[in-house]
């Protein structure tokens, strides 16, 4: 049923629909990301963005290049400038990419992060890799960013350049990233390929990361990183980057007992990533202690009595990131 909206003219109440409807369908030039003839915030009067779902919460898009791939967005729009180009005030609000874990959960989007936002003038992005995108048994092929049927690096840059087309008030080549557990895998080797795209990374519990070893071949360590993806990995671009390791104090199960890998290799064969056979606790320490070895600062946070809880140390994340974000503001 539609609803009258008696404070607004007839003209504007058309101006809306119309609007919306080309937000849906499209209506500018985008093509060379697969953006031909969408609508941007430049195109559409303040007053009607979050008419056409421009600003606050964006309902999920599809990445126009690679439709498997999805993202969620928030755009706080008291504090967001649609079309820079014409009046520079305020400045690009600043990005946050959220990277989800492996239950895909991004519902933190429209409750704490949310807030975060609102409180700390930042748009926040989530990435959705589903699972399955490399086979019906896959679910953990975005961690490693490169596997037989996608490249989720150039997924999540595939949509930075969506948001950053269709959003220009929106600061999209250098942002802030935090994951934790599978987000935690992608966030730190996203940083190892893309440190000049990124300000400050918050890497939460990654039970299976690669470290800075030269001596090992990808996911495990980065030896092979120039055939796999045609980039080199620098530690002092990543040395530029502000980064915090965080972990529970309590976060020192194992994901599987034996039998459990034991099963998986048998039944799914042993690519990918390999079994867990230490701790988080014990293994983003060591990852922690690569980065120092190759020179890398970085701050490492013990969140006392916590297991392995994403919103456990959820506070102690937006800690480091809230005052990284507003350093430019």
């Amino acid at each position: 049923m539609l609803t009258a909206f008696p404070s607004r003219s007839k003209k504007e109440t058309k101006m809306k629909f119309r609007l919306l409807l080309a937000s849906l369908l499209g209506t500018s030039n985008g093509g060379s990301i697969g953006m031909d003839g969408a609508l941007t915030t430049a195109d559409v009067p303040a007053k009607f963005l979050e008419d056409v779902y421009f600003v606050n919460q964006v309902p999920i898009m599809a990445l126009q290049v690679d439709t498997r791939i999805s993202y969620a967005l928030y755009v706080p729009e008291a504090q967001y400038n649609p079309d820079p180009s014409k009046n520079p005030t305020p400045a690009k609000l600043p990005l946050l990419v959220y990277v989800h874990g492996t239950g895909r959960n991004i519902a933190s989007m429209y409750t704490d992060l949310a807030a975060f936002a609102n409180s700390t003038s930042c748009a926040v992005l989530a990435p959705l890799f589903p699972a399955g995108m490399d086979g019906p048994n896959d679910i953990d092929s975005y961690k490693e960013l490169s596997s037989e049927k996608l490249r989720s690096d150039l997924g999540l840059l595939s949509v930075l350049d969506q948001v950053a087309y269709r959003w220009p008030g929106l600061e999209t080549e250098k942002v802030f990233m935090m994951g934790f557990s599978g987000g935690g895998q992608f966030a730190h080797r996203f940083l190892y390929l893309y440190p000049e795209r990124l300000s400050a990374i918050s890497i939460g519990s990654p039970g299976r990361p690669t470290f800075l070893d030269d001596t090992q071949d990808w996911p495990l360590g980065i030896a092979d990183v120039q055939d796999v993806f045609n980039k080199k990995v620098d530690t002092g671009l990543i040395g530029d980057v502000t980064i915090q390791f965080v972990v529970g104090s309590k976060d020192a199960e194992l994901h599987g007992d034996e039998d459990f890998w034991q099963w998986k290799n048998d039944t799914l064969g042993s690519g990918g990533l390999p079994p867990m056979n230490v701790t988080r606790l014990e293994s983003i320490q060591q990852l922690r202690e690569s980065f120092t070895d190759a020179g890398i600062e970085s701050q490492f946070e013990i969140v006392d009595g916590v297991a392995h809880d994403e919103m456990g140390v959820r506070k102690t994340v937006f800690g480091f990131l809230q005052p990284e974000i507003q350093k430019g503001r």
